[in-house]
């Protein structure tokens, strides 16, 4: 299994989770090698097997130089989560620049639809390959937008939402299954990175559980995707999100 953006959050924990249901685990990071070395040793503590890679999603070169390493270290690809995403700070679209836009959609769109291509290659029975799954991460922003924050990281995952129903349609004959994941607010690190670590406050007062999700709570249905026990599901997009 390959998980992009894998050295912390949802990304960390569904690697953990695959390697105790038996996954070798290719862990992508970006700049956290200690995060993602970490990891990587508690699994193969535990038993498992898992490599770290470092590589810039936003980047083709780095994309070809990651699954050429798991090819050389790993093996036939099985499973791919493209969970790799950058959130810029919030800001109304009037004040979006050019630079942070295609910053946002080579890292939350473009990448995942070239990781996509790479993992096809493998998996197809048409090239040789035995089939797999990937599941794509979404955000309840790309379905409801982002006023005066987020529109531009709403509008990149919006995108991923037609790229799962598209390329799940595209590859469903070669043995491939292709899902998408969409939470709404999860607790980890990236909206305060992004200087909004007060949207949990806000949000938890309306939210019918009055808490946002936590990253098991994600990984566990990514898995689920992954596994036989979705085989017959394909293009769908699952909300994980309380009830919101």
């Amino acid at each position: 299994m390959v998980i992009t953006g894998a050295s912390r959050g949802i990304g960390a924990v569904t690697a953990e989770k695959a390697a105790e249901k038996g996954y070798s685990v290719c862990i992508n990071y970006i700049r956290n090698i200690a995060a993602a070395e970490l990891l990587a040793e508690k699994i193969r503590d535990s038993g498992g097997e898992a490599i770290c890679v470092q590589a810039d999603v936003s980047k083709e070169e780095d994309i070809h130089r990651l699954f050429r390493i798991v090819d050389e270290e790993l093996g036939s690809v099985s499973a791919l989560v493209n969970n790799a995403a950058m959130l810029a700070p919030r800001m109304s679209v009037k004040e979006m620049d050019f630079e942070r836009l295609r910053q946002i959609f080579d890292t939350n769109s473009i990448g995942p639809i070239i990781c996509s291509r790479e993992a096809v290659k493998r998996m197809a029975k048409s090239t040789g390959g035995n089939g797999g799954s990937i599941v794509n991460m979404s955000s309840i922003a790309g379905k409801y937008g982002s006023p005066n924050e987020y529109n531009d990281y709403a509008a990149s995952k919006g995108a991923i939402e037609i790229l799962t129903i598209g390329l799940a349609r595209e590859v469903a004959d070669e043995g491939i299954r292709v899902n998408a994941v969409r939470p709404s607010l999860v607790y980890t690190e990236m909206l305060a990175a992004a200087g909004n670590s007060d949207r949990f406050d806000r949000v938890n007062r309306i939210h019918p559980m009055k808490r946002a999700g936590y990253p098991e709570e994600v990984a566990n249905v990514i898995l689920w995707l992954l596994s036989d026990e979705a085989s017959y599901t394909s293009g769908a997009i699952v909300d994980v999100n309380g009830g919101r």
